[in-house]
């Protein structure tokens, strides 16, 4: 066993007032809806989109991810102890006491993504596809701060490592270092955020409508897919299980991720925005005949 490793014992309260109890994870998870907002003022300051669109995409993405998050993790996760008794019904309105899922919050965002484009995207020139490109890029560091807090909460981590990184969560009990599980998706989403904005501010007249969802989906899912082989099981029929829930969840997300590419590069729909003015400014082709010796 390795000497090197993390003793971890971070109390995930940053302050306590009375009953009320301030946690580092609150705090990361609304910090990425803030930065969210202001990458998505930028984008659509620099593509003419109307920016009082923004507070309404701001609530559905709070509601969405909140909902979608908590309803994934009690239907894929515990059907049983949730709906099988009032009492573990009751809870399901109680996100507080623990259980969100990614796959979930996923879900409903693309639900919520339908209805935001029905109501404002065609008089505002933007589709489906553009609102989901464009907003993968801060959900990628949205997640990231996520997972930061998960760490903080000392949950959701992997088994036992002798890698010098390997953290001891003192405050579950546990006396030998495990894999950082939270720290391995932070990072890996981090660098996502990173890569696709550096292609959105550099490469975005190159880029096609639909990739960045695409890179998106199967970058994310994917990693997610071969973390969990060293993550511990979140519930117990997992461990009868050849590929756990978080992995058989993310199996369809990085299919549509390959879906997404394909058709990108097969429509070639431009993944800026483009309005009614541009289009006008794009000459047509003339009719008449050119004269002779011309």
């Amino acid at each position: 066993m390795s000497l090197l490793f993390v003793n971890w014992n971070i109390d995930p309260a940053i302050l306590r007032i009375g009953g009320f109890e301030l946690r580092w994870y609150s705090l990361l998870f609304v910090s990425g809806f803030i930065l969210g907002w202001f990458m998505m003022k930028s984008f659509f300051r620099r593509e003419k989109i109307n920016e009082a669109l923004l507070d309404p995409m701001l609530y559905m993405l709070l509601i969405c991810t909140i909902v979608g998050a908590r309803l994934g993790h009690c239907i894929f996760y515990q059907p049983d102890y949730y709906f099988g008794s009032w009492a573990g019904f009751w809870e399901i309105f109680m996100p507080w006491k623990g259980g969100l899922a990614s796959h979930g919050g996923t879900i409903a965002i693309a639900f919520g993504i339908l209805w935001y484009v029905h109501k404002y995207g065609k008089k505002n020139h933007f589709d489906v596809l553009w609102v989901m490109d464009h907003l993968m890029i801060p959900i990628a560091f949205a997640a990231c701060f996520i997972r930061l807090g998960n760490l903080f909460n000392s949950e959701i981590y992997g088994g036992p490592t002798d890698l010098p990184w390997g953290f001891v969560f003192q405050r579950n009990g546990e006396t030998v270092p495990c894999h950082p599980t939270q720290l391995y998706e932070a990072l890996t989403y981090l660098v996502l955020g990173l890569v696709l904005l550096w292609l959105y501010w550099n490469k975005l007249d190159k880029m096609y409508r639909g990739s960045f969802v695409g890179i998106f989906l199967i970058v994310c899912f994917g990693s997610r897919f071969l973390i969990e082989f060293v993550k511990n099981d979140q519930v117990e029929f997992e461990a009868n299980m050849v590929l756990n829930m978080g992995q058989l969840l993310s199996i369809p997300f990085v299919l549509f991720g390959i879906g997404f590419l394909v058709y990108a590069f097969v429509k070639k729909n431009p993944a800026r925005a483009v309005h009614p003015e541009d289009k006008s400014k794009v000459k047509e082709p003339t009719h008449f005949a050119r004269p002779i010796g011309k």
